[in-house]
């Protein structure tokens, strides 16, 4: 038997009557970006997440540039983060000339552990980005109160994370802002990119939607006035329609292009309807996988802290022989992934920052260890059964 780590083509089959006539619909609307699909979407999935604003972008990394951007993060400040994570996470925090802190994991979640937060805040630092990694969301409650006594704001890092929740409240109605990847692997996946940052403050939606489009036209005009106080009044008798804003030529900001296209929020638009089933058959799978390796010494199953709901991005489990396991998995034709090999403090890129091995010494060790298995929502039974049945041959 061969299982794929992910198999696209299957939540495909089940989507595709009503996702083909909806693609079709909007390419003979002759509307390609922006217009209604994507603020329809924008307000389907800002009612989902229980969130005042979303502004849908070309991308999970646009979205953390442009909400770091939004709240002025830039050269000299610090942001605090976790190394467990992908490298989008830190990379942007440096794209905006900001400097990455890393803070050392929990062994049982692999989230950032929020005791060790506090003895890395300084002067510079600006804010803290959790990521809710693999699906499970930090502990909101203690990073919200570490950010209100040092004045710092809470970007959260959702782009695993989409349809999880902390106590009773969805991830992305909690910080001051949260962003969202809907790369094709994720929970809710487009076919192509796109990203969205999700906030409750009026003023970070109002700048992030100028920095999404080169900081131009009304939106522009507002961001300027807040960041920089600078009044604009734009005249009043220009005409356009949903093709032509004749104020998109009056730019206040230098900002970006990043857009979700019309098509992809179509195509959103429909799958967010069915996430939340989709969420649930992920945890079946999860709660398979782990009563099935509890009577395996070897392995150490991960661990859901209580009050939190977790949507299982992936099914990481940890082993003494990770190189091995995967081999072997291979060889029995079961996908498996190595998420993530290097901790964010020891990858090249950031070899500036001067951190060395032994100086997050949890994180080191847990990418030394954990093995992906499959858990997209259309794997059968008997896939599943073959899946555990491999790993667990790899132990006789």
């Amino acid at each position: 038997m061969n299982v794929k780590i992910l198999d696209l083509t299957r939540q495909y089959q089940l989507i595709q009557e009503k996702v083909e006539a909806a693609v079709i619909e909007q390419m003979r609307s002759g509307a390609y970006i922006g217009g209604a699909a994507v603020v329809d979407f924008e307000k389907k999935f800002a009612d989902y997440v229980g969130a005042k604003h979303a502004i849908a972008l070309n991308s999970g990394t646009d979205a953390l540039v442009i909400a770091m951007k939004a709240m002025g993060i830039g050269e000299g400040d610090e942001v605090i983060t976790t190394p467990f994570t992908f490298f989008a996470t830190a990379e942007t925090i440096a794209m905006v000339g900001a400097t990455p802190v890393f803070v050392d994991v929990e062994e049982e979640t692999y989230n950032i552990d929020v005791t060790k937060i506090e003895e890395k805040i300084t002067d510079k630092t600006k804010a803290i980005l959790p990521v809710h990694i693999f699906g499970q969301p930090v502990n909101m409650t203690e990073i919200k109160a570490i950010a209100a006594k040092h004045n710092l704001k809470v970007i959260e890092d959702a782009c695993q994370a989409v349809g999880s929740a902390f106590g009773d409240k969805k991830i992305g109605s909690i910080g001051d802002a949260a962003c969202f990847s809907f790369f094709p692997t994720k929970n809710l996946g487009a076919f192509g990119d796109g990203g969205i940052i999700t906030t409750n403050d009026d003023d970070i939606a109002v700048i992030c939607r100028a920095y999404r489009e080169h900081g131009g036209a009304q939106n522009g005009a507002k961001a300027r006035s807040i960041l920089q106080g600078v009044e604009d009044t734009l005249e009043t008798n220009k005409t356009g329609d949903a093709l032509y804003n004749p104020y998109k030529y009056y730019n206040y900001l230098i900002a970006y292009n990043s857009r979700l296209d019309a098509i992809q929020a179509r195509i959103l638009d429909i799958k967010l309807d069915y996430l939340d089933g989709f969420n649930a058959r992920r945890t079946e799978i999860a709660n398979f996988y782990n009563t099935s390796f509890a009577d395996v010494d070897a392995i150490k199953t991960p661990v859901v802290r209580d009050g939190v709901t977790p949507v299982w991005h992936q099914y990481a489990f940890r082993c003494d022989d990770k190189d091995e396991m995967g081999n072997f998995l291979a060889s029995k034709g079961v996908g498996s992934a190595a998420f993530y090999p290097v901790p964010l403090h020891l990858q090249k890129a950031f070899d500036y920052l001067g951190y060395k091995e032994g100086d997050l010494p949890v994180a080191e060790k847990i990418t030394k260890q954990t093995v992906c298995l499959p858990i997209f929502p259309e794997l059968t039974q008997e896939e599943l059964e073959y899946i555990v049945s491999s790993v667990k041959e790899f132990y006789k």
